[in-house]
């Protein structure tokens, strides 16, 4: 086990250039692309793996890591409407992400009510997947107790012989996006004086603000 010294002296002095609210975008849309095409132009390892943050029934919350895949009106990610958090989503329609990129010392978190992406969006995403990932969305079922890595595995080769060359997209399967309320762009900087710029959209406009850190 880890002692108590060794994680108290884990840290990283920060030294990134300022964020100040008078070059942060008016749209936090605009600025979300911003950051993140400078995290592409840095090669980061998968920028956009974000954590995302849901809640049961009984209030208590799950966090797990999903891939963004797209951004329109708000933001898309995959699953097995049919998982943990698929269900936790259409019980309880809001959630929190966030996405950490450590490299250039920024974070963006973003909150929102969720809704399910058209059958036609998903049906476009679905089908541009590898063959062999929309055969792993049909054999697993997510968040299910599986006896044995072996039952996956002989489901999945079951699949490929029954399905050579091509799949419909699972009734169970799909998008989410994510439409946000709130967004919050942090900027690591020297000393823990962070910087944090925040939007909250009040009656259709958004409005910027600084935080302590």
């Amino acid at each position: 086990m880890l002692d108590k010294e060794t994680l108290q002296n884990l840290r990283q002095n920060y030294m990134q250039a300022p964020f100040d609210e008078k070059d942060a975008d008016s749209n936090p849309f605009i600025q979300f692309d911003k950051w993140f095409n400078h995290a592409l132009e840095c090669h980061i390892l998968e920028p956009n793996a974000l954590n995302l943050a849901t809640v049961d029934e009984n209030g208590y919350p799950n966090l797990r890591t999903v891939l963004l895949k797209g951004v329109d009106s708000g933001f898309i990610f995959y699953t097995n409407y049919n998982s943990t958090k698929g269900k936790e989503l259409l019980k309880t329609p809001y959630a929190a992400m966030s996405l950490l990129w450590l490299d250039i010392a920024r974070q963006i978190r973003i909150r929102g009510k969720v809704e399910k992406v058209s059958a036609a969006e998903s049906d476009e995403y679905f089908h541009s997947r590898p063959f062999e990932s929309q055969l792993g969305a049909i054999a697993s079922a997510q968040s299910s107790i599986l006896k044995s890595r072996e039952e996956l595995e002989l489901i999945f080769e079951n699949l490929h012989k029954t399905h050579p060359k091509q799949v419909q997209r699972p009734e169970n399967w799909g998008g989410f996006r994510l439409i946000p309320n709130h967004f919050e762009f942090w900027q690591g900087r020297s000393s823990r004086l962070h910087d944090r710029i925040c939007y909250d959209l009040k009656e259709g406009v958004w409005i910027k603000s600084r935080l302590f850190p």
